[in-house]
């Protein structure tokens, strides 16, 4: 069974054991399990519920793993025969979650 649930603007396609990358977020120190309760179809095969737009009560449980950073991307201004370049970089914070359950 699987789910596509929507998350930060994105939406991710799980199932139970899935490991995904969501947006960071502020927790509570003693928080360790989200709940997605955007939930945008559930099923498998010819067996699929779809919502409209989400799917009332279903939710999907994740156990959050750690903090990530994302891969560095390299930002340049450049002008050319004026002497002018700039360098910059940019790393996005990701929270690592590893999807427990599908409650639909």
């Amino acid at each position: 069974m699987f789910a596509i649930i929507e998350d930060g603007g994105k939406q991710y396609r799980v199932k139970k054991g899935d490991t995904i990358h969501v947006e960071m977020r502020q927790l509570a120190e003693s928080e360790t399990t989200l709940e997605f309760d955007r939930v945008l179809m559930v099923g498998e095969g010819s067996k699929c519920k779809v919502g409209t737009p989400w799917i009332e009560g279903a939710k999907v449980r994740a156990k959050l793993d750690k903090e990530v950073r994302g891969p560095k991307l390299r930002i340049v201004k450049f002008k050319r025969r004026k002497g002018y370049r700039r360098h910059t970089g940019h790393r996005q914070d990701y929270l690592r979650v590893a999807i427990d359950a599908i409650l639909a």
